[in-house]
């Protein structure tokens, strides 16, 4: 009869002896994946949810191992000693938020209790339309296209920079808006006085895109899953940039050679020296552009429910502040020092 030996010493005699070692790994079982290391998962949280990539690097950056006191103190010192706006703050408190409820699966409660910090109201910058017609003469090129299109069509910087051949259509004088700020798409005008210099600048990108396809490049990133289904929509003309980058780039996963859209930066710092040659005193900036397509509009006697949704509002009240511009507010009353020096 044959005495029976623990498992652990049935494992060192395999170890030591010639034994094969297949059997080792047999006792052994397979080995144990790694962990998900805690900035992977915030993403792949962030993807399921699917947030957009601005807001994947937003939560990545915030820190991962904090209680009450040390996120209290975090946040204050983003307000105090980085001097950051509200909105960083929210912003940071929100990623810590995500993080804690949805990567580490923890409920804290204490979380709620955080004070945020409150948005000042703030009144937005109006250029003139003979401000908007120095400025736009200043500028050529894409950013001279992309700055009429914020102005003539309302549209946000970024949502500018990732408009796509087919989001533009001349026929029905439209823009398409897909995956704008809250993931939602709405549509726009297509100015007419645009659109012969952006046809023109279309010809010359597609022209771009036959040399790139030559050179076996021609590739842009596909939103979401669209790639695994239609595995070469991404050298399709129709999904191309309208603004794209003037370098490629090769993707580290695909292997691909691959065009960017313009970024945002080109375009403001362009129109930051535009708004200096023009002469115009105003702190102007691309978003500014946007809030004068609003308050012309208005001042048109276009009613604000049109506006807000051309806009792509969620609510109406956050329209209403670009009412201040019309003659309804202080414009509209007559100054008792005006009147007191009348002939």
């Amino acid at each position: 009869m044959v005495a029976t030996r623990p498992l652990a010493t049935l494992r060192y005699a395999a170890v030591s002896s010639s034994a094969p070692r297949r059997w080792l790994a047999r006792e052994a079982g397979p080995p144990t994946p790694p962990k998900p290391r805690l900035l992977d998962r915030v993403r792949a949280a962030v993807r399921a949810r699917h947030g957009s990539r601005r807001t994947e690097e937003a939560y990545v950056a915030c820190p991962a191992e904090m209680g009450a006191p040390e996120i209290t103190r975090f946040l204050t010192a983003l307000a105090v000693e980085g001097r950051v706006a509200a909105s960083t703050q929210t912003q940071a408190l929100s990623a810590l938020l995500f993080l804690y409820r949805h990567v580490l699966e923890l409920d804290l409660p204490w979380l709620e209790g955080v004070v945020r910090a409150k948005r000042p109201q703030r009144l937005p910058i109006v250029l003139t339309r003979e401000e908007i017609r120095a400025v736009l003469q200043q500028l050529e090129g894409a950013p001279r296209l992309m700055a009429g299109l914020l102005y003539g069509a309302g549209l946000r910087v970024l949502e500018c920079c990732q408009l796509r051949v087919q989001d533009v259509d001349f026929a029905a004088n439209q823009i398409v808006v897909r995956a704008g700020k809250g993931d939602k798409d709405r549509v726009t005008m297509l100015p007419k006085v645009i659109k012969p210099d952006l046809a023109q600048h279309l010809e010359a990108v597609r022209t771009q895109h036959q040399r790139d396809l030559g050179v076996g490049a021609g590739w842009v990133e596909l939103p979401s899953a669209l790639a695994r289904r239609y595995p070469h929509a991404g050298r399709e003309w129709a999904w191309q940039w309208v603004f794209p980058a003037t370098r490629m780039y090769l993707d580290r996963l695909t292997g691909d050679r691959r065009r960017h859209h313009l970024h945002e930066s080109v375009l403001q710092r362009a129109l930051k020296d535009a708004v200096r040659q023009a002469g115009v005193t105003k702190r102007a900036s691309p978003h500014t552009l946007r809030h004068s397509f609003a308050t012309h509009l208005l001042e048109d006697g276009h009613d604000i429910r049109t506006v807000q949704e051309l806009l792509g509002h969620r609510d109406v009240s956050t329209t209403m502040i670009y009412t201040h511009a019309l003659n309804r507010g202080p414009a509209a009353v007559r100054s008792p020092a005006d009147r007191m020096f009348d002939p």
